[in-house]
C-alpha cells in the first residue's frame, strides 16, 4: 500500500507542485487519502481537468488506493487569495 510520503512525492514530481497536503483517512493502512495540491499546471484548466491531472499523477498507485478525495486543486494565485 502507498504511504502518505509516496503519494506526496508523486504529486510534487508529476505536477511540479508548490504545495501538497496528503492525509491518510484509512486509519494508516494506505488505502484512502485526502489530497490538496497547488500547481501552476492547473492554470487555465477547469476543475475536472485538474482532477484528471491529480489522478494521472497517481496512476501507478491507483490499483492500491481504494479512495481518493481531492479537497483542493488550485493555482498559486487561487491559493494566495
Amino acid at each position: 500500500m502507498p504511504t502518505v510520503q509516496q503519494v506526496e512525492e508523486a504529486l510534487r514530481s508529476a505536477l511540479e507542485a508548490e504545495a501538497v497536503s496528503v492525509v491518510d483517512i484509512s486509519g494508516d493502512c494506505g488505502s484512502s487519502f485526502e489530497v490538496s495540491v497547488v500547481s501552476k499546471q492547473f492554470e487555465g484548466k477547469a476543475l475536472l481537468a485538474r482532477h484528471r491531472l491529480v489522478n494521472g499523477a497517481l496512476a501507478g498507485m491507483m490499483g492500491d488506493i481504494h479512495a481518493l478525495s481531492i479537497k483542493g486543486a488550485k493555482t498559486p494565485t487561487q491559493a494566495a487569495s
